[in-house]
């Protein structure tokens, strides 16, 4: 079962769920948090487990050879990027452009662009009693988070088998790399805050994962405060309000200083009671 947590803006909630949740089914079986907000992932503030692996991660970027060209200019035709272009009797790559598409490489007549590793980022692995951890962090300066993304859940695929929940914290807003972490979940909770910005914002993510055709829920963060539009607007479009977490001041508190909320905060741990429930109907019903 992969569920991603997704919200349509920063600072509704996301690490708080999903760290919280982790933790809390971790009481009882096999799971695995995945930081997908490699921009800047800060779930490892609130897991505390022990490093078991640590590694490198590259993408594969094209490498002139200027005594092997001879300046056909395909490459730059087939690159939409722009990431290879020909200036006068020079071919110049962008790193920070290229997709590592390969087109260029593969197309090159003469082999004068061969594809070389440049290292963007870094994964870590943590384990804590039934908790696995895994974060990944870009490198101060690269652009692009959809490929250090992708070979983080690949590195999920390729570790833990099927009868493990897998809980990935997806990044902020509707833009790639959210397609990217969210396009092989099984089910997206999607987080949100009964104001008009949380509003405006869940609508676009509800959106997204329509396109992505993505069956979602919602939990209510800072329960109490504005209005009942969020609560409306769920209820029209038939969405299921898994949990509504209260607008506690402890809540902030035991969040500044890096602990985990439902420990402290019965109400918060019933909610995520809820939010548990849910998942393992979910998770009965694939099964079936």
């Amino acid at each position: 079962m992969k569920i991603a947590i997704a919200s349509g803006k920063g600072g509704t909630g996301k690490t708080t769920l999903a760290t919280n949740l982790a933790s809390y089914l971790a009481e009882t079986q096999k799971v695995v948090l995945s930081d997908l907000d490699v921009e800047e992932p800060n779930s490892g503030l609130f897991i505390k487990g022990n490093l078991i692996h640590k590694e490198d991660k590259y993408k594969m970027i094209p490498e002139w050879i200027e005594d092997k060209c001879t300046l056909c200019g395909i490459c730059q035709k087939v690159c939409n990027f722009h990431a290879v272009i020909q200036l006068g009797p020079q071919i110049l790559v962008f790193p920070e452009l290229c997709h590592a598409c390969f087109a260029c490489s593969e197309l090159c007549p003469t082999n004068a662009l061969p594809m070389i590793p440049k290292k963007m980022g870094v994964l870590k692995h943590f384990q804590i009693n039934n908790l696995s951890f895994v974060e990944s962090r870009l490198d101060i300066g690269e652009e692009q988070a959809v490929p250090l993304i992708s070979q983080t859940q690949k590195y999920i695929d390729e570790h833990f088998s099927e009868d493990v929940i897998k809980l990935f914290d997806a990044p902020p807003g509707t833009s790639c790399p959210v397609i990217e972490a969210t396009k092989d979940a099984d089910f997206v909770i999607l987080i949100t805050e009964p104001t008009p910005f949380g509003l405006h914002d869940m609508k676009l993510a509800v959106d997204t994962m329509k396109e992505l055709k993505k069956d979602c829920a919602v939990v209510v963060n800072r329960f109490g405060i504005g209005n009942d539009d969020v609560l409306d607007y769920c209820e029209k479009e038939n969405i299921p309000i898994l949990a509504k977490i209260p607008n506690d001041r402890n809540v902030a508190e035991l969040y500044s200083r890096g602990e985990l909320v439902y420990q402290k905060i019965p109400e918060v741990k019933q909610q995520l009671e809820n939010v548990k429930d849910y998942i393992l109907k979910l998770e009965e019903g694939g099964r079936k």
